[in-house]
């Protein structure tokens, strides 16, 4: 009977933080229907941090299960696909309402079509969990398309652009980031790196550099860094094209 019980029961806490990671991403987009756009962009970004500790967590405490897989694909779902979407959309994407004809619905459609794209991204890696290369991703994760779309939404929050002037950068960003989950660009995963091993000077230096840059200005620095990240993608495959191309070449 016990048995069957702990069973049938879930896992604390790794689900309580995938909890945490869904609680952020709704309260992003009710701090966006409120008008609070710098909360709403820190909120995702909170969300991304509980993200990145519930399956570390799982993994440390051995509390790994499908219900647990199914139940972070959600809050991913809802913390870094719809919710990330939403806040563009109040923020500046619902401008194209003054547009005439069809074109008024255009920021409505990039919304969706980041949703959408976020939802297949995150099918797409369920099913390839112990398949694919644990060193890189398949296209952009939904994370960090969500940071891009955060930051950006922080900085101009914070320097004040209006709706109007942040129309047209708004689209591009989040229609880049909602295409690229999809698409089959490598992505550096990080998984392999070890923290309990020695590292070069120079590393710690720059660590530190970009932590006082994080504390001076952290919408800028979130912001930048994620932007780097989804850029990485397209150049790190291109990359590799072009050396295989040239092997071939000398083969």
């Amino acid at each position: 009977m016990d048995a069957t019980k702990r069973r049938r029961g879930i896992y604390l806490l790794p689900n309580l933080l995938t909890t945490g990671c869904l609680f952020f991403g709704f309260f992003a987009i009710i701090s966006a229907f409120n008008g609070d756009f710098r909360n709403a962009a820190l909120a995702i970004f909170i969300a991304m941090v509980f993200d990145g500790l519930d399956g570390r967590v799982a993994r440390m405490t051995n509390t790994q299960s499908d219900f647990g897989v199914q139940y972070d694909s959600i809050a991913d779902m809802v913390s870094f696909g719809v919710g990330p979407a939403l806040v563009a959309w109040l923020w500046a994407l619902s401008g194209t309402a003054v547009l005439p004809g069809p074109f008024a619905k255009l920021g409505l459609l990039i919304a969706f079509i980041y949703a959408a794209c976020a939802a297949l991204r995150l099918a797409r890696f369920n099913t390839q969990v112990g398949v694919a290369d644990k060193r890189y991703f398949q296209g952009l994760p939904s994370p960090a398309a969500a940071g891009v779309v955060a930051g950006l939404i922080w900085v101009g929050d914070h320097l004040g652009v209006s709706e109007s002037s942040a129309l047209i950068t708004a689209s591009v960003v989040v229609l880049a980031a909602g295409l690229l989950m999809v698409s089959r660009m490598r992505y550096y995963s990080f998984k392999e790196v070890d923290f309990r091993y020695r590292v070069p000077f120079f590393t710690m230096v720059v660590v530190l550099l970009g932590l006082a840059f994080l504390l001076i200005h952290p919408p800028t620095v979130l912001f930048v860094g994620f932007l780097a990240y989804l850029v990485s993608g397209p150049v790190m495959t291109w990359n590799q094209r072009r050396r295989r191309l040239r092997g071939g070449r000398a083969g």
